[in-house]
């Protein structure tokens, strides 16, 4: 069941592309935004990240903290992230702990085609300082990014 506007947070920990357990709850008092994605190193998910990065200074100013999670290893998100400059964490839901909680996980990613199971939908989340998802967007299709303009009205 998807999660929309006013449900709770689910919390979870996962480790960040250093390592490091990061958790939601942690946030607490902070506005968060939380943007699940397919795939690090491809073209959609790398555009989608680096709009993130670009407008990082915005997020600060709104005392939001930008959170990455994909299912991609830990290892493979330092690359990506270095690579990339991204100035916020990317969390590893390698153990697909915190995408089903969401909703944010395919059935199967690119059916007919790859036939991947367990592939982060690309979503996108504010939370509140409370903990409450204040917006909540599932995107249609991979190949769509989120809406900042809402992501930063929720914000405001």
């Amino acid at each position: 069941m998807s999660l929309k506007q006013g449900d709770a947070a689910p919390d979870f920990t996962l480790k960040n592309q250093f390592m490091e357990d990061v958790t939601l709850s942690s946030f607490k008092g902070k506005n968060v935004v939380l943007l699940f994605f397919p795939f690090a190193n491809t073209s959609v998910c790398t555009e989608e990240m680096c709009t993130m990065r670009d407008s990082y200074k915005h997020y600060e100013k709104l005392d939001a903290q930008v959170l990455a999670v994909s299912v991609d290893s830990p290892f493979t998100l330092k690359l990506w992230a270095e690579h990339n400059n991204l100035n916020f964490p990317v969390l590893s839901d390698f153990n697909k702990i915190a995408a089903p909680k969401y909703d944010a996980m395919y059935d199967v990613f690119a059916p007919g085609k790859l036939d991947y199971k367990g592939v982060c939908k690309r979503a996108a989340f504010v939370i509140d300082a409370e903990g409450k998802i204040k917006y909540a967007e599932y995107c249609a299709t991979p190949g769509d990014q989120p809406s900042y303009e809402e992501i930063k009205k929720a914000l405001q």
